[in-house]
């Protein structure tokens, strides 16, 4: 709860406090009348990057936070939700369900951080622990992988469902395509571990320059979590075998753009897959399945787009044609990242049901690999 592994990892003490920190916030602390909160030092302990609402504890310092204790941390919980809880009964208001909706969605995004971060903390553990018995599972296949083709021309990207979204997703515009054809599925183990066999990562034509210093400075010689055997991964389950049929996880951005070089293919824009995956339901091996694993999904078509791992995109992390973020300090939460980011398109096996859609842009470093990270390949026409 308390131990931090890296500056990428948050404690998950740390993670409860915040998300309890942003109701506090930006909603008791403005919209409940004489609301004191529960412990003023904390604005600063557990506020995260909103420098408009003050400072902050260092974020590569959060696990030297022996005070609060995980104890005082679930109390302050308690308070902020016995206080919501009064809070909603006396408001309906259109803006007032805004904030409380982006507060939500805020505490899930921290559900499936909680989970990877537990999952990077146990894995640097000698002992590696389980943070729970793997779920028995019926070995799947993957089915061959094939490309199927799509038409170019004028689209619409961007959400317009009426339903709740991130600023980042907003305004739907159009975009051009050429004709394009995208895999039917995301790669699989087995296909990733071909790469590292015939040398993927010792050949410096695939790689970007930045990706090549990486891996030679990080020495890089398989995803994240896998043994140099290319045998066993771990998992939240503990360590085990790789499934030869299940997507390839834990790559960084310059290990899915030079595996996609060596299929002689290339990793889709946003566009492309967003007009692709908007076709199906938004359903999959999402954290709600409780496997908390990549899992192989059978089948013939295009499938797979939500769920399992989050897919890589050649899509720079930037603002939409006539991007507003949101007013205040709540604009803080994407707009000001838009920069030297690429972009993550349909959620992994640790996102909560729900809280994906064909429009969500999840967005990381090129070099992070630590999140539930794959890929699908794309070729031109």
């Amino acid at each position: 709860m308390v131990i931090q592994t890296m500056p990428d990892v948050s404690p998950t003490k740390w993670h409860l406090a915040h998300v309890s920190w942003f109701f506090e916030r930006f909603i008791l602390g403005e919209h409940l009348d004489g609301y004191r909160p529960f412990d003023q030092r904390y604005d600063f302990l557990f506020n995260s990057y909103y420098y408009t609402a003050g400072q902050m504890h260092a974020r590569p310092r959060r696990g030297l936070l022996s005070r609060p204790t995980v104890a005082e941390v679930l109390d302050y919980r308690a308070h902020v939700d016995e206080h919501m809880k009064r809070l909603l009964s006396t408001r309906d208001d259109q803006d007032f369900e805004f904030l409380v909706t982006l507060g939500l969605n805020h505490e899930q995004q921290h559900q499936e951080l909680m989970l990877t971060d537990i999952k990077h903390v146990f894995a640097a553990n000698p002992l590696e622990p389980a943070w729970r018995p793997a779920p028995e599972t019926r070995a799947g296949v993957a089915g061959p992988m094939s490309f199927a083709g799509f038409p170019g021309g004028v689209v619409e990207i961007g959400n317009d469902d009426g339903g709740f979204c991130f600023d980042n997703e907003t305004p739907r515009h159009r975009s051009w395509l050429e004709d394009f054809q995208i895999a039917t599925r995301p790669v699989s183990n087995d296909e990733y571990r071909e790469f590292i066999r015939d040398g993927g990562y010792q050949a410096p034509e695939l790689w970007l320059s930045d990706g090549w210093s990486v891996i030679q400075t990080e020495d890089w010689r398989q995803p994240l979590y896998w043994d140099l055997a290319l045998e066993t991964e771990f998992t939240l389950g503990g360590r085990r075998e790789i499934d030869p049929e299940a997507p390839v996880c834990h790559l960084s951005y310059y290990e899915a753009d030079a595996f996609a070089r060596w299929a002689g293919a290339r990793l889709p824009t946003e566009a492309e897959w967003e007009v692709v995956a908007r076709e199906f339901p938004v359903a999959g091996n999402l954290a709600d399945s409780g496997a908390f694993h990549p899992r192989p999904a059978g089948g013939t078509g295009p499938r797979q787009f939500f769920g399992d791992v989050w897919e890589w995109t050649a899509g720079a992390y930037a603002p939409y044609p006539g991007f507003r973020p949101l007013a205040g300090s709540l604009g803080e939460y994407n707009g000001k990242f838009m920069c030297s980011q690429m972009v993550l398109r349909g959620g992994s096996c640790a996102t909560p049901a729900g809280h994906i859609r064909p429009s969500y842009r999840n967005f990381f470093y090129p070099h992070q690999r630590w999140q539930f990270t794959g890929l699908r390949l794309a070729r031109d026409v």
